[in-house]
């Protein structure tokens, strides 16, 4: 028989490893899918010819957020879920949805994301935080506008840009067209990323009876992806005219576009779950040299 502490060991790292799988952590494509817009929107307030300790401290807040509220939406996403998770190949295994872990337990780790994430967040300025607490119905009813809309894609968009303007408030302290406009546009980019995600899905979605942008465009996905991108595209143009870049910004600009074009929409394959996960998983690296992008129309 084995000792009573070597049976502790075994219980708590199996706990441990259920804890990482419930909130996807060793998935790092999600966190970082919600970190960019709020490190776009950060770069774009912030006045580089001073205070860049605040700046590199903000950027860190942010970073901590995004892995904490990622982490807490999916457990919620997996709680409401849980009855087609375990209908769908993908999800069957899921922690909740395989039974591995009880709610209650999971709402328990979800709450202590939240409080944790709330100890973060109160670091910013007054605005800031009123914004962010308004924003928490839509992290997590978001899960639910599968089953009611083909447009479940654009509220992800909506919530996970939202960091873009708490970004540029968390300098100026309020809300202004340069941010609302990128904000506007951000949602277009999720829009098309999250719908090539969904075609890993879409068989089992429909015979479920979920409901995504997979779907409603299953017959004109490029059209739709071209779509989606050209308007986020073109909000990035605009977003440097009103900001007064110079030509650099426009010149660097040249690579993002490049990369929607030819390893996005000219990749994209709907039949093809894996070609889609790789590009699903590819905007990690867009989400970065946007960013680079807008720090060379901020400093250069």
């Amino acid at each position: 028989m084995e000792p009573a502490f070597v049976i502790y060991k075994k219980i708590i790292m199996n706990q441990i490893n259920l804890f990482i799988e419930l909130t996807r952590i060793k998935k790092p494509i999600g966190f970082m899918l919600l970190f960019w817009p709020c490190a776009w929107g950060l770069t774009l307030a912030n006045d580089f010819n001073y205070e860049l300790n605040i700046y590199f401290f903000y950027l860190l807040l942010f970073f901590l957020g995004s892995v904490l509220m990622r982490s807490a939406g999916c457990i919620v996403n997996d709680i409401l879920d849980r009855k087609f998770d375990q209908k769908v190949s993908r999800t069957k295994n899921r922690p909740i949805a395989s039974g591995k872990i009880s709610i209650w337990l999971a709402l328990f780790y979800a709450c202590c994301l939240c409080l944790i994430a709330l100890m973060v967040l109160i670091n910013f300025n007054t605005f800031t935080i009123i914004l962010a607490l308004g924003s928490m119905p839509l992290a997590f009813t978001y899960p639910l506008m599968k089953r009611y809309t083909y447009w479940p894609q654009l509220f992800l968009g909506v919530t996970f840009n939202y960091g873009l303007i708490l970004g540029w408030t968390s300098i100026n302290q309020e809300i202004n067209l340069t941010a609302i406009m990128l904000y506007f546009g951000a949602i277009f980019w999720t829009l098309g990323y999250d719908t090539i995600y969904g075609y890993q899905d879409i068989q089992d979605d429909e015979i479920i009876g979920l409901k995504s942008t997979s779907i409603k465009f299953k017959n004109n996905a490029k059209k739709f992806l071209v779509t989606c991108y050209t308007i986020f595209f073109v909000s990035l143009i605009i977003v440097g005219v009103y900001m007064g870049f110079k030509n650099f910004y426009y010149l660097a600009l040249i690579l993002p576009l490049i990369h929607l074009i030819f390893f996005q929409i000219k990749k994209f394959k709907s039949s093809d779950s894996e070609i889609c996960l790789k590009i699903f998983k590819s905007n990690n690296f867009f989400g970065l040299i946007v960013f680079a992008t807008i720090v060379i129309g901020k400093i250069v």
